[in-house]
Protein backbone atom coordinates (compact mmCIF):
# COMPACT_ATOMS: atom_id res chain seq x y z
CA UNK A 1 0.00 0.00 0.00
CA UNK A 2 3.19 2.26 0.58
CA UNK A 3 4.41 1.84 -2.78
CA UNK A 4 1.37 2.25 -4.53
CA UNK A 5 1.29 5.67 -2.53
CA UNK A 6 4.63 6.34 -3.38
CA UNK A 7 4.04 5.55 -7.34
CA UNK A 8 1.20 8.09 -7.11
CA UNK A 9 3.01 10.87 -6.10
CA UNK A 10 5.64 10.27 -8.54
CA UNK A 11 3.02 10.71 -10.88
CA UNK A 12 1.07 13.17 -9.75
CA UNK A 13 4.34 15.31 -9.53
CA UNK A 14 5.83 14.09 -13.18
CA UNK A 15 2.18 15.81 -14.41
CA UNK A 16 3.39 18.84 -12.76
CA UNK A 17 6.60 19.19 -14.24
CA UNK A 18 5.90 18.15 -17.30
CA UNK A 19 2.98 20.60 -17.33
CA UNK A 20 5.52 23.84 -15.75
CA UNK A 21 7.64 22.86 -18.50
CA UNK A 22 5.14 23.05 -21.37
CA UNK A 23 3.59 26.13 -19.95
CA UNK A 24 6.98 28.33 -19.94
CA UNK A 25 7.41 26.98 -23.68
CA UNK A 26 3.64 28.39 -24.39
CA UNK A 27 4.28 32.01 -22.27
CA UNK A 28 7.28 32.05 -24.45
CA UNK A 29 5.62 32.67 -27.54
CA UNK A 30 2.26 33.90 -26.35
CA UNK A 31 0.64 36.04 -23.38
CA UNK A 32 -0.50 33.21 -21.37
CA UNK A 33 -2.89 33.46 -18.42
CA UNK A 34 -4.53 31.05 -16.24
CA UNK A 35 -8.22 31.70 -15.45
CA UNK A 36 -9.53 28.78 -12.62
CA UNK A 37 -12.33 28.50 -10.22
CA UNK A 38 -9.31 27.40 -7.45
CA UNK A 39 -7.81 30.81 -5.16
CA UNK A 40 -5.03 32.39 -7.07
CA UNK A 41 -2.42 31.69 -4.61
CA UNK A 42 -2.90 27.68 -5.62
CA UNK A 43 -2.65 28.36 -9.21
CA UNK A 44 0.23 30.62 -8.48
CA UNK A 45 1.70 28.23 -6.30
CA UNK A 46 1.06 24.84 -8.75
CA UNK A 47 2.32 26.65 -11.96
CA UNK A 48 5.12 29.14 -10.21
CA UNK A 49 5.72 31.75 -13.54
CA UNK A 50 5.90 35.02 -12.78
CA UNK A 51 5.73 36.57 -16.30
CA UNK A 52 2.15 35.00 -16.30
CA UNK A 53 -1.41 36.14 -15.67
CA UNK A 54 -3.22 34.77 -13.25
CA UNK A 55 -7.26 35.03 -12.47
CA UNK A 56 -8.45 32.82 -9.87
CA UNK A 57 -11.72 32.18 -7.82
CA UNK A 58 -13.69 32.38 -11.39
CA UNK A 59 -11.78 35.20 -12.62
CA UNK A 60 -12.89 37.74 -9.38
CA UNK A 61 -9.05 37.73 -8.18
CA UNK A 62 -6.77 38.93 -11.19
CA UNK A 63 -3.20 39.51 -11.21
CA UNK A 64 -1.39 41.13 -14.27
CA UNK A 65 2.50 40.51 -13.56
CA UNK A 66 4.65 43.75 -13.65
CA UNK A 67 5.89 45.03 -17.28
CA UNK A 68 9.34 46.05 -15.87
CA UNK A 69 11.50 45.32 -13.19
CA UNK A 70 11.10 49.33 -12.27
CA UNK A 71 7.57 48.25 -11.38
CA UNK A 72 7.05 48.24 -7.85
CA UNK A 73 4.56 45.01 -7.70
CA UNK A 74 2.28 42.81 -9.70
CA UNK A 75 -1.42 44.85 -10.23
CA UNK A 76 -4.56 43.26 -8.77
CA UNK A 77 -7.91 43.57 -9.87
CA UNK A 78 -10.67 42.52 -7.25
CA UNK A 79 -14.05 43.17 -8.36
CA UNK A 80 -15.85 41.23 -5.32
CA UNK A 81 -13.32 42.04 -2.75
CA UNK A 82 -15.99 43.84 -0.38
CA UNK A 83 -16.98 40.24 0.14
CA UNK A 84 -14.51 39.17 2.11
CA UNK A 85 -15.78 39.43 5.11
CA UNK A 86 -18.87 37.33 4.67
CA UNK A 87 -17.14 34.75 2.31
CA UNK A 88 -14.94 33.85 5.84
CA UNK A 89 -17.93 33.90 8.02
CA UNK A 90 -19.87 31.42 5.90
CA UNK A 91 -16.47 29.58 5.50
CA UNK A 92 -16.66 28.73 9.20
CA UNK A 93 -20.09 27.41 9.09
CA UNK A 94 -19.71 25.16 6.08
CA UNK A 95 -16.71 23.53 7.70
CA UNK A 96 -19.09 22.97 10.83
CA UNK A 97 -21.65 20.93 8.08
CA UNK A 98 -18.98 19.39 6.26
CA UNK A 99 -17.27 17.36 9.32
CA UNK A 100 -21.07 15.92 9.73
CA UNK A 101 -21.18 14.60 6.20
CA UNK A 102 -18.22 11.56 5.29
CA UNK A 103 -16.55 12.41 2.38
CA UNK A 104 -17.39 16.36 1.83
CA UNK A 105 -14.93 18.92 2.10
CA UNK A 106 -14.89 22.54 2.09
CA UNK A 107 -12.63 24.53 -0.20
CA UNK A 108 -11.57 28.61 0.46
CA UNK A 109 -11.07 29.67 -2.76
CA UNK A 110 -11.05 33.38 -1.49
CA UNK A 111 -13.35 34.74 -2.82
CA UNK A 112 -15.98 31.98 -3.53
CA UNK A 113 -16.08 28.50 -1.05
CA UNK A 114 -16.17 25.21 -3.14
CA UNK A 115 -18.23 22.24 -1.40
CA UNK A 116 -16.76 19.30 -2.60
CA UNK A 117 -18.92 15.91 -2.68
CA UNK A 118 -17.04 13.69 -5.05
CA UNK A 119 -16.17 11.36 -2.47
CA UNK A 120 -19.24 11.03 -0.64
CA UNK A 121 -20.53 7.43 -1.09
CA UNK A 122 -24.12 7.44 -0.02
CA UNK A 123 -26.60 9.48 -2.33
CA UNK A 124 -28.67 10.48 1.11
CA UNK A 125 -25.65 12.09 2.37
CA UNK A 126 -25.74 14.35 -1.06
CA UNK A 127 -28.99 15.30 -0.84
CA UNK A 128 -28.65 16.36 3.42
CA UNK A 129 -25.44 18.10 2.05
CA UNK A 130 -26.95 20.07 -0.47
CA UNK A 131 -30.09 21.09 1.77
CA UNK A 132 -27.67 22.40 4.23
CA UNK A 133 -25.91 24.27 1.72
CA UNK A 134 -28.89 26.17 0.80
CA UNK A 135 -29.79 27.16 4.25
CA UNK A 136 -26.44 28.55 4.75
CA UNK A 137 -26.74 30.57 1.78
CA UNK A 138 -30.43 32.08 2.75
CA UNK A 139 -28.84 33.97 5.18
CA UNK A 140 -26.89 35.44 3.02
CA UNK A 141 -28.69 36.74 0.12
CA UNK A 142 -25.61 38.79 -1.63
CA UNK A 143 -24.34 35.32 -2.77
CA UNK A 144 -25.78 32.22 -4.61
CA UNK A 145 -24.87 28.76 -5.32
CA UNK A 146 -23.40 27.37 -8.90
CA UNK A 147 -22.65 23.72 -9.73
CA UNK A 148 -19.15 22.59 -10.96
CA UNK A 149 -17.57 18.99 -11.46
CA UNK A 150 -18.73 17.22 -8.56
CA UNK A 151 -18.57 21.11 -6.47
CA UNK A 152 -20.91 23.35 -5.36
CA UNK A 153 -19.64 26.49 -5.14
CA UNK A 154 -20.72 29.74 -3.39
CA UNK A 155 -20.24 32.83 -4.87
CA UNK A 156 -21.06 36.48 -4.98
CA UNK A 157 -24.06 37.59 -6.62
CA UNK A 158 -22.02 40.08 -8.96
CA UNK A 159 -22.17 39.87 -12.58
CA UNK A 160 -18.74 38.55 -13.22
CA UNK A 161 -17.20 35.43 -14.39
CA UNK A 162 -14.48 33.70 -16.41
CA UNK A 163 -16.06 35.32 -19.86
CA UNK A 164 -15.25 38.80 -17.54
CA UNK A 165 -12.07 38.06 -17.16
CA UNK A 166 -11.50 36.98 -20.04
CA UNK A 167 -12.60 40.11 -21.73
CA UNK A 168 -10.23 42.09 -19.17
CA UNK A 169 -7.18 40.06 -19.62
CA UNK A 170 -7.80 41.10 -23.31
CA UNK A 171 -8.35 44.82 -22.61
CA UNK A 172 -5.37 44.65 -20.06
CA UNK A 173 -2.82 43.12 -22.94
CA UNK A 174 -4.39 45.91 -25.64
CA UNK A 175 -6.18 43.48 -27.81
CA UNK A 176 -9.67 44.56 -27.35
CA UNK A 177 -9.79 46.21 -30.56
CA UNK A 178 -6.97 44.10 -32.29
CA UNK A 179 -9.16 43.45 -35.52
CA UNK A 180 -8.12 40.31 -37.24
CA UNK A 181 -4.70 40.04 -36.03
CA UNK A 182 -5.36 38.50 -32.68
CA UNK A 183 -6.84 35.29 -32.12
CA UNK A 184 -7.59 34.28 -28.68
CA UNK A 185 -7.72 30.64 -27.28
CA UNK A 186 -9.42 29.25 -24.81
CA UNK A 187 -9.25 25.50 -23.36
CA UNK A 188 -11.47 24.62 -20.32
CA UNK A 189 -12.91 21.53 -18.79
CA UNK A 190 -16.33 22.80 -16.51
CA UNK A 191 -19.78 23.95 -17.13
CA UNK A 192 -17.97 27.52 -15.46
CA UNK A 193 -15.75 27.90 -18.78
CA UNK A 194 -19.28 27.86 -20.85
CA UNK A 195 -19.05 31.94 -20.07
CA UNK A 196 -15.32 32.26 -21.48
CA UNK A 197 -16.51 30.24 -25.01
CA UNK A 198 -19.57 32.37 -25.42
CA UNK A 199 -16.64 35.73 -25.37
CA UNK A 200 -15.03 34.28 -27.96
CA UNK A 201 -17.88 33.38 -29.75
CA UNK A 202 -19.40 36.85 -29.35
CA UNK A 203 -16.23 37.97 -30.47
CA UNK A 204 -16.73 36.14 -33.86
CA UNK A 205 -12.60 34.72 -34.07
CA UNK A 206 -10.76 32.72 -31.97
CA UNK A 207 -10.71 29.05 -30.85
CA UNK A 208 -12.97 28.13 -27.94
CA UNK A 209 -11.49 24.29 -26.94
CA UNK A 210 -13.47 22.03 -24.74
CA UNK A 211 -11.89 19.22 -23.08
CA UNK A 212 -14.01 16.32 -22.80
CA UNK A 213 -13.98 12.73 -23.59
CA UNK A 214 -18.01 12.94 -24.16
CA UNK A 215 -20.06 15.14 -26.77
CA UNK A 216 -21.47 18.05 -24.52
CA UNK A 217 -23.70 20.72 -25.11
CA UNK A 218 -21.45 23.96 -25.71
CA UNK A 219 -20.61 27.19 -26.78
CA UNK A 220 -17.33 25.38 -27.49
CA UNK A 221 -16.26 24.84 -31.33
CA UNK A 222 -13.32 22.45 -30.82
CA UNK A 223 -12.33 19.81 -28.24
CA UNK A 224 -9.57 17.90 -26.98
CA UNK A 225 -10.33 14.36 -25.64
CA UNK A 226 -8.10 14.50 -22.09
CA UNK A 227 -5.41 16.59 -20.51
CA UNK A 228 -3.04 14.32 -22.45
CA UNK A 229 -3.93 15.79 -25.94
CA UNK A 230 -3.78 19.12 -24.35
CA UNK A 231 -0.22 19.03 -23.67
CA UNK A 232 0.37 17.65 -27.30
CA UNK A 233 -1.86 20.49 -28.92
CA UNK A 234 0.18 22.98 -26.57
CA UNK A 235 3.27 22.08 -27.66
CA UNK A 236 2.70 21.56 -31.27
CA UNK A 237 1.35 25.14 -31.01
CA UNK A 238 4.79 26.08 -29.27
CA UNK A 239 6.47 24.43 -31.85
CA UNK A 240 4.78 25.98 -34.83
CA UNK A 241 5.15 29.13 -33.52
CA UNK A 242 9.56 28.98 -32.86
CA UNK A 243 9.46 27.72 -36.20
CA UNK A 244 7.15 30.96 -37.73
CA UNK A 245 9.70 33.41 -35.79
Amino acid sequence: MAQGATCQLKSSKQRREQWCFLLRKVVTYFPTAVISGRSRDKVKGFVQLSNIYYAGSHGMDIMVPKSSELDESDMLFQPAKIFLPAIQEMRIVLEEIVRQIEGARVEDNRFCISVHYRNIAREEDYVILEEKVKSVIEHFPEFHLTRGKKVLEIRPSIEWNKGHALEYLLDTLGFSDSGDDVFPLYIGDDRTDEDAFKVIETRGQGFPIIVSSTPKDTKATYSLHDPSEVLTFLLRLARWRKASS
